[in-house]
């Protein structure tokens, strides 16, 4: 496999890859939403709610925790997760610088 040279990029560009893969899988996109819409630490009902396996899950968890968009706590056997509040909208500035830019520099090309 080859090497990524993440290195030639600006730390912008980084970190919208970065963030742009949470968006990349829609169930890690249906996981926010949940996470979103109770409002608190969920456990176990992920699997029921979302509809795939449990290891498929944990695997997108796993990926969204890494990322920093959500956090998790142990309590007692299983791991609770809720949406990582300061690092929410650190993504959404760095994403709305990005997304922005084309409203910031207006041209008549095309």
């Amino acid at each position: 496999m080859g090497i990524t040279k993440t290195e030639i990029f600006t730390d912008q560009q980084n970190q919208v890859a970065t963030f742009a893969k949470a968006f990349g899988h829609p169930a890690r996109v249906a996981i926010l939403q949940h996470l979103f819409k109770i409002n608190a630490c969920i456990c176990g009902d992920l699997v029921e709610e979302i509809g795939l396996a449990q290891p498929t899950i944990s695997q997108h968890l796993k990926e969204l925790k890494n990322l920093g968009l959500i956090k998790g706590n142990i309590e007692g056997t299983s791991i609770c997760y809720c949406i990582h509040q300061e690092n929410w909208t650190a993504m959404k500035t760095v994403m709305n610088q990005f997304l922005n830019q084309d409203l910031e520099n207006k041209s008549n090309c095309c």
